[in-house]
């Protein structure tokens, strides 16, 4: 399955543009996978220049879903 890392996303939209799908929702400081859209096609992972999308094979019910408040908030 996708997958997003909270907080390292820039929303600069490679990844929507390649999704054959329509399967990834940008909006102005967050964005997110719409997993019944979704083919696991793997081309947003491809076309992340940041390595923010990652696909996982055995699922993603243990990773984390939410983003932080601020964008690319660095935890201390």
């Amino acid at each position: 399955m996708i997958h997003i890392i909270p907080g390292k996303c820039d929303y600069c939209g490679c990844c929507v543009g390649v999704c054959p799908e329509d399967a990834i929702e940008l909006m102005e400081s967050r964005i997110s996978i719409i997993e019944e859209r979704c083919t696991n096609c793997r081309k947003c992972v491809w076309a992340c220049p940041w390595e923010v999308i990652q696909f996982h094979q055995e699922g993603v019910g243990e990773l984390p879903k939410t983003q932080p408040m601020y964008l690319n908030e660095v935890k201390s």
